[in-house]
């Protein structure tokens, strides 16, 4: 018989999932929402809940967003010849 999908699949309530992220619960429902966790609504009566992995796929979805927002600042402030060397446009 083949292996259930979801088995293994750790889900938290939302105000764990605030509590860990530092976000009001309100905000893990809209993240949710929006798609940026994944839950489900589970039990009798159905009620909200993430999944743990998504949790930690969010926070590295953050860390690579702040490491290609710091990356364009940092392009922003660079001034010509930072970038393309002391050489000016002309070759001189």
């Amino acid at each position: 018989m083949p292996e259930d999908p979801t088995s293994g699949v750790r889900y938290l309530a939302p105000a764990q999932v605030a509590e860990l992220l530092s976000i009001s619960v309100d905000e893990v429902s809209a993240l949710v929402r929006e798609g940026r966790l994944r839950g489900a609504r589970l039990g009798a009566p159905a009620r909200l809940r993430v999944e743990e992995a998504s949790v930690s796929d969010y926070l590295d979805d953050q860390v690579e967003e702040a490491r290609r927002m710091a990356l364009w600042n940092e392009s922003n402030v660079a001034s010509f010849p930072e970038v393309w060397g002391s050489r000016t446009a002309r070759g001189d």
